[in-house]
């Protein structure tokens, strides 16, 4: 099963070859990040902010920035966490005007899949998929990239061997065209062989699996299930948890694979899934009110969940909770900072990542 899998391995163009390094905690000299809307920066908006875009405006941004940033969050992400607390510099939307990208670049877009259109296309789904900037786009973003922060191959090579890349997650909105379109949850299944395999290598690299869909407002609005279907504990959609977790079990097949064949190359799995199961089923443990799974920001729609997709986060009629730290669920799509914050310490030190980014191995 090769699921979005092109995700472990695409991997970014580092035309060196890999040497073995003993990998401690270190700090790196920057961070290339690419993904979907749980990392974007701002590279939807660096061109003018589209009329539709909600999430453009205010309470996006409201608890860290004061102001949106093109962030589909109150605050601060994931990558924007780790590279604080390795010492860098929060990493500029790769379509930035005037930034510097020497320490480092975001290339994640909102609505990025792992595959492009054409694949959709092929299937019928052309029009269920908003494809700005799939994986593959984002590498060649990467290598014309390239020329403007090294003046060399070798001072490249050097640059990205001290370099953390982030790829992903990648798979969600792969799965959402489908869904959305109401297909069968088993054609959703035959998307796990077809993505292709892009295996570029990198030094340093961290491969995100995807989150627990069937917890998020947004789908336990959209999709509703008899009883049976919800978890006893959790009121999550357990197909669509499956489908998470099927996703998930395949890319960590195939990072074990990629690591016996590149023993040189350090591939750190990154898991959304855990955390943010724990946060439903452990909400006093976060910080977080427990609660069926619900928007902070959002208005009433069907069922509980404040989530009503005439009424968005951003949109007419939405509000935003009085306290945002308290809820795991930002927009019923995307997570608060408060959840950003738990998952990237989980990353960094453990136990949310297999291994840990700062872990210290001994050679």
């Amino acid at each position: 099963m090769r699921l979005s899998v092109s995700v472990a391995a695409v991997l970014v163009v580092l035309a060196a070859l890999r040497p073995p390094r003993v990998a401690v905690a270190q700090k790196y000299a920057a961070i290339f990040n690419f993904g979907d809307s749980l990392v974007d920066a701002g590279n939807l908006v660096v061109d003018g902010i589209p009329d539709y875009l909600a999430t453009a405006r205010l309470p996006y941004g409201m608890t860290y920035f004061g102001y949106p940033t093109g962030r589909c969050s109150d605050g601060r992400l994931v990558v924007d966490f780790i590279a604080q607390e390795v010492g860098l510099p929060l990493l500029p939307p790769s379509k930035a005007k005037n930034a510097t990208f020497h320490r480092g670049a975001n290339f994640a877009i909102t609505g990025a899949t792992s595959l492009d259109t054409p694949y959709f296309q092929g299937r019928g789904l052309g029009h269920t998929v908003w494809n700005s900037g799939s994986l593959h786009t984002q590498i060649k973003w990467f290598q014309d990239m390239k020329a403007s922060i090294c003046k060399s191959p070798q001072e490249c090579r050097d640059l990205f061997r001290r370099s953390l890349f982030i790829v992903g997650e990648f798979g969600g909105n792969d799965y959402n065209s489908p869904l959305f379109a109401f297909r069968p949850l088993e054609e959703v299944h035959t998307f796990v062989p077809d993505v292709k395999l892009i295996e570029e290598g990198a030094v340093e690299l961290v491969v995100p699996g995807v989150l627990p869909i069937g917890c998020f407002p947004v789908y336990l609005s959209i999709f509703r299930k008899q009883p049976e279907m919800y978890g006893r504990r959790s009121g999550c959609i357990r197909d669509l948890n499956t489908l998470s977790w099927v996703h998930n079990a395949a890319l960590q097949r195939k990072i074990a694979e990629l690591r016996l064949k590149h023993p040189g190359v350090r591939i750190m799995y990154a898991d959304y899934y855990t955390p943010a199961i724990q946060f439903v089923l452990h909400a006093e443990k976060y910080g977080f009110l427990r609660q069926t799974p619900r928007a902070c920001c959002g208005a009433p729609g069907v069922g509980e969940y404040n989530f009503n997709l005439t009424s968005k986060c951003g949109d007419p009629g939405s509000y935003a909770c009085d306290d945002p730290s308290n809820h795991w669920s930002w927009d019923g799509i995307h997570l608060t900072e408060a959840s950003y914050g738990h998952i990237a310490k989980g990353w960094l030190y453990g136990p949310f990542a297999d291994p840990p980014i700062l872990e210290t191995r001994h050679h």
